[in-house]
């Protein structure tokens, strides 16, 4: 049984067996996995669990390229991505910053569970693009209620993708007030920074109302300027069109097109050495600031090659997979060295700063 099945059985099981043990007392306790979360923007773990939880999805060999933090704390605690709502800590009586430490802001400090620890890595995480004005909600499935909402965005300069989130990096933009126990806590965020763009954290907490319960939520965002969010209802529509749409004011012939990536750089590739050896294709797949991945396609020539290594140019690469990494060199693992005349294998990587010009050199063995 694959180990996602066998997790779900816990999640249903557990609780019935428990109930029979301790009687009709043990019925009144909170439910584990019944609580919330912040669901737009998504939480790191929401997200995770949106994008990959379906089924077997996360255990994808391919996750670990498309979703590379994802792919980390499935790996690391998949419990974190199950239980995306129940990411709280009793007791705190307000006194936050207090009780959680620089670093451990995404995991809830100390007296949180454990298995959150990954959320403070910093890296990648999958970003949803905003406008400087945006709309947040709170999915509560257990009808706590709240006292009140206080959010947080990381201020200018920050990077979340190498840096985790330490308590000056955060200035507080709303409280909001009291909600009853509809399910459903909304409301329209402000970040002070007009027009910004960049990459950043919303840090939500959320005081539950049936008892002193807090919530510590971090959803990566990419603020777009003031064009991609969702403005509140009294705010006219934004004239600045999202990154993938024409601007209005540019004639559509010099706009290019929404299939494209604007910043792709189209790949460079080696040719194969008279029609045997290898030839290397590496591929920008996506960038953020500071980062970006690639992918490497290894394609043996007219004879079957038995291992192969590829020199890339133009990167500093910080993490490889699918191959072993040495300097800006990736060589092949054990169960991807043998290809078939004609036939392709692949790895990628993560590099660091911009990409240059990316080049494969790839040599056979």
């Amino acid at each position: 049984m694959r180990r996602s099945s066998r997790l779900r059985r816990l999640a249903l099981t557990l609780p019935v067996a428990l109930a029979a043990s301790l009687g009709v007392a043990a019925l009144t306790a909170p439910a584990a996995s019944a609580h919330g979360s912040v669901t737009d923007p998504p939480t790191r773990n929401y997200g995770c669990w949106q994008r990959w939880g379906s089924g077997d999805n996360w255990e994808d060999p391919a996750l670990q390229g498309k979703d590379p933090m994802c792919y980390g704390a499935f790996r690391a605690n998949p419990d974190d991505i199950w239980n995306w709502n129940g990411l709280y800590v009793n007791g705190m009586a307000g006194q936050f910053q207090a009780n959680i430490p620089d670093g451990q802001l995404c995991s809830g400090g100390p007296m949180a569970d454990p298995r959150y620890k990954y959320l403070d890595t910093p890296g990648p995480w999958v970003a949803k693009d905003e406008s400087t004005t945006f709309h947040l909600t709170l999915t509560d499935s257990a009808k706590h209620g709240a006292d009140y909402l206080l959010i947080y965005v990381t201020k200018p300069g920050y990077d979340p993708t190498t840096k985790a989130l330490a308590w000056s990096d955060l200035e507080l933009v709303k409280k909001t007030g009291s909600y009853p126990t509809t399910g459903d806590y909304e409301t329209d965020v402000t970040v002070p920074e007009a027009g910004r763009t960049g990459r950043a954290i919303v840090y939500t907490i959320w005081q539950a109302s049936h008892m002193d319960q807090s919530y510590f939520l971090c959803s990566d965002v990419n603020f777009t300027g003031s064009g991609t969010g969702t403005p509140p209802v009294t705010t006219p529509p934004v004239t600045t069109p999202p990154v993938t749409t024409p601007p209005v004011t540019t004639p559509p012939v010099t706009t290019p097109p929404v299939t494209t990536p604007p910043v792709t750089t189209p790949p460079v590739t080696t040719p194969p050495p008279a029609g045997t050896g290898c030839k290397a294709t590496v591929t920008l797949a996506s960038t953020w600031p500071g980062g970006y991945q690639a992918d490497v396609k290894v394609t043996a020539g007219s004879a079957a090659i038995k291992g192969w290594k590829v020199q890339v140019g133009g990167a500093t690469i910080s993490q490889a997979w699918n191959g072993t990494l040495s300097g800006s060199t990736i060589t092949n693992a054990a169960w991807n060295g043998s290809v078939a005349a004609g036939a392709s294998t692949s790895a990628g990587f993560l590099g660091t700063g911009s990409p240059g010009t990316l080049t494969g050199t790839c040599t056979a063995s």
